[in-house]
Formats: structure tokens, C-alpha cells, sequence
């Protein structure tokens, strides 16, 4: 006997509902992935280097798309993958039990979890071929024109920025190569930036002046941004 006819058809409906469920599933989430791995992705700030504009904790949705048709541009707030020489003192979030470190990798292709990137939020300043450099007479200026920076907040600086405009040394002129970007951080009194990665020649840096040595050396490449913030969520969920 194979039982009632109702226990027969509910067997029936069974054997295609279950496997159009499982095949549903993987789809949504194989869709989940590649949107998260080609369009959009989201990072946890856990540093204060952009505040206010970006604060501790605050949640980055980066739009990977954006810079498809032109590349970043002065005053873009970007994500990037941190140079190696940036790396140093990066703590990774992956667990150092293997097992649990390929469970967190795996999560986080689906957005169940940060990225194992030393992604970093900043603000690009100066593209390919600008000149920027910061006098305290003038503050920061771009191919010799001062530039507007209402995001600069004295609270989260600690200090005026009409006082001190270059919101510590004054540097440069620094001519950014091709295919690189100069950036800093909103909060330049807590930021590391292009400022404390570039190069130095002593006798400047003994006049008070940093930055006027290989000017790649401070500057990233355009290859390694990831994409533009597109919006900022409050509190919750991963980058510098």
C-alpha cells in the first residue's frame, strides 16, 4: 500500500517544492554575491580619521560602479585598499583558528561579515597631474588655488582650522603621478593619510616642511580603489 491519496500527493508536492526551494535559495544567494562582489559592498568604519563626516562604527555602502566612466575626482570620499607600506599595525578580524577563519571568509562572500581587507575611507584631495601642497599662510592649495573644506570640523580636529590650517606641517608642493591620488582624511588631527606616508628630504623637514621627496610615495593608486561611498548608515556594522 503507498498510503492515502492525500499522503500520495502531498509526497508529490514535496519532491518539487523542496528541490525549487534549495534552487531558489542558492540563486538569491549566488545573485547576493555577485552584486557584492561587482557593484556594491559594505565596510564598518572603526576609526575617527573621517569624522564627522564618516563616524566610529558608522556603516560605508561603496558603490563599485561609479568610477566605470571617470576616474575619482577632488572632494570624492573613496574606499581603497590600503598600500602594503600602510599595512603595518593592520589587526585582521579573522579568527586565528583555521576552521573559523575560512567560515568567516566564506560568510563574508555573502555579507555576512567584513571583508579580511585593510580597506581605508578617505577623501581624495588632488588627482593625476595636480599640485598640492599646504602653507600655513594659505592652507591647503591645489594647482595654487586654495580649496574649500566645509567638512573640516574644529570639534573633531581639536583645534581651529583658522588657526592652524594645515592642521599640522605645512608640505609639498607634491605634483601627483598618473594613475595616483593624494588623499587625507577629514579629521587631519587624527588621520594617516598621504601626509604621513610620503617621502622626505631632510633639510625641508628640518625647515618645517614635509613631503617634498618621491612624490609617489605618499600618493595611492587609482587601481586600488574599491569604489565611491555612496551612503553612510549610522553606527552598527566594518575600515579606516
Amino acid at each position: 500500500m503507498s498510503g492515502p491519496p492525500r499522503h500520495r500527493r502531498l509526497r508529490r508536492i514535496l519532491r518539487w517544492v523542496v528541490p525549487a526551494t534549495a534552487l531558489a535559495a542558492v540563486l538569491v544567494l549566488v545573485t547576493w554575491a555577485l552584486v557584492l562582489a561587482f557593484v556594491g559592498q559594505e565596510y564598518r568604519i572603526p576609526s575617527v580619521a573621517m569624522a564627522p563626516t564618516v563616524k566610529p562604527d558608522d556603516r560605508v555602502v561603496v558603490n563599485k560602479l561609479a568610477f566605470r566612466s571617470h576616474p575619482p575626482r577632488p572632494g570624492d570620499i573613496v574606499v581603497l585598499r590600503a598600500p602594503a607600506h600602510w599595512d603595518v599595525g593592520y589587526p585582521s578580524p579573522r579568527s586565528a583558528n583555521p576552521v573559523l577563519r575560512w567560515t568567516q571568509d566564506a560568510l563574508a562572500v555573502f555579507g555576512f561579515g567584513a571583508p579580511d581587507d585593510h580597506a581605508i575611507v578617505t577623501r581624495v584631495i588632488a588627482v593625476g597631474g595636480q599640485t598640492v601642497e599646504c602653507r600655513m599662510e594659505t592652507g591647503v592649495t591645489v594647482d595654487g588655488a586654495p580649496i574649500a573644506q566645509p567638512y573640516l570640523d574644529k570639534t573633531a580636529l581639536e583645534v581651529d582650522p583658522a588657526l592652524l590650517p594645515c592642521l599640522g606641517s605645512a608640505f609639498g608642493p607634491v605634483t601627483v603621478p598618473a594613475g595616483r591620488l593624494w588623499v587625507m582624511g577629514d579629521n587631519r588631527t587624527h588621520s594617516a593619510d598621504s601626509r604621513v606616508y610620503c617621502a622626505q628630504v631632510q633639510a625641508h623637514v628640518e625647515r618645517g616642511v614635509l613631503c617634498t621627496g618621491d612624490p609617489a610615495a605618499g600618493t595611492v593608486a587609482v587601481d586600488d580603489v574599491i569604489g565611491l561611498a555612496w551612503s553612510v548608515q549610522p553606527g552598527g556594522s566594518q575600515t579606516r
